[in-house]
């Protein structure tokens, strides 16, 4: 994810790439750790259930039972290099998100900068791809899709009027969507109350890009010393900012991922590959700690008592191993 606000890579960005060596191949931390929904646990699949994707409004065109997804293919919007991962998937959304309360959007304060772009957005769930060998699900029900009836509260460090904390060029990036109703079929998520600290292992659910969900576990907290984010090497591009970061022991919400690393590079031969980094490489992703927002979100039912989504961790290790995360517009071929 490219620094600053993730964005998504624009047409002039994609001229200047640099060009890399035929030996840097793939912003990615050590394996490429994403899954598709259909890959991942049981369990995760019912943590993913809980993650929205964001999109324009006038890209969710409603239909007679429900809405259809204006989407583009992944490859020939990017002019990706023929062996990328997930290149002949559909891309469209250009944030992430999560349901924290029953009619409540958590996502990145730079994906949702205004109420009038709030109105003009559109909160999708069950953008995935639900089958080994199926297409996308773009066709969704009605109960799948949301609106906006406000912004509770929001916060981006740096801009006029949000200080970043002392001595920090960075700080927490976060917004609180309430949607035009409550959502039916999908549960609130979870979050951490307390502190993470450095060291431990988390996991993040989002729209890398755009595309449909993916799911990418095998990271580390590198540093949780900074006031009001931590840093991870978590496997994520621009279309992730907003993307709930889980603490793989409790399964809870520990934050949003929001700032990162470059995600593309241009190979000798002209086409555009992802960047890859050792596992302690780059410069990390940036995630906002959930307390920055917490005492916004309400407590779920039973909450002190532990019962939440549960994810065995068992099922986690089961999981093959094989920059802001804004997604652009649907472009046309920048190229």
């Amino acid at each position: 994810m490219k620094t600053m606000m993730k964005a998504t890579l624009s047409a002039a960005v994609l001229i200047a790439l640099p060009i890399l060596s035929f030996a840097e191949t793939k912003s990615i931390y050590g394996p490429d750790n994403r899954l598709d929904f259909f890959e991942s646990a049981p369990a995760m699949q019912t943590l993913s259930n809980s993650v929205i994707s964001i999109w324009k409004a006038a890209d969710v065109v409603a239909t007679g039972a429900g809405f259809k997804l204006t989407t583009e293919n992944f490859g020939t919007a990017y002019g990706l290099c023929p062996a990328e991962k997930f290149r002949d998937q559909t891309l469209g959304a250009f944030c992430s998100g999560s349901l924290v309360g029953d009619d409540l959007i958590m996502t990145a304060g730079h994906c949702v900068k205004t109420e009038a772009d709030c109105k003009a957005t559109k909160f999708v769930f069950g953008y995935k791809v639900a089958k080994a060998g199926a297409a996308p699900t773009t066709t969704l029900g009605k109960d799948e899709v949301y609106g906006c009836s406000k912004i509770v509260t929001r916060f981006l460090g740096g801009e006029p009027g949000s200080v970043n904390p002392s001595g920090q060029k960075l700080g927490p990036d976060y917004a609180l969507i309430k949607l035009d109703r409550k959502v039916i079929g999908h549960k609130p998520l979870p979050i951490n109350r307390s502190s993470i600290a450095k060291g431990s292992k988390v996991f993040v659910i989002g729209h890398p890009v755009g595309l449909p969900l993916k799911v990418a576990g095998g990271a580390s907290v590198r540093d949780a010393s900074k006031v009001g984010y931590f840093v991870a090497d978590l496997d994520t591009f621009g279309g992730n900012s907003g993307s709930p970061v889980f603490n793989t022991a409790t399964n809870k919400v520990e934050g949003i991922l929001v700032r990162g690393d470059t995600d593309f590079l241009r190979s000798p031969a002209g086409c555009v590959t992802m960047a890859t980094y050792e596992q302690t490489g780059g410069r990390g992703e940036d995630v906002t700690k959930i307390s920055s927002l917490s005492s916004f979100i309400p407590k779920l039912p039973g909450e002190k008592t532990e019962e939440y989504i549960s994810l065995d961790m068992r099922e986690m290790m089961t999981m093959p191993a094989d920059n802001t995360r804004v997604a652009r517009p649907l472009p046309v071929n920048p190229f």
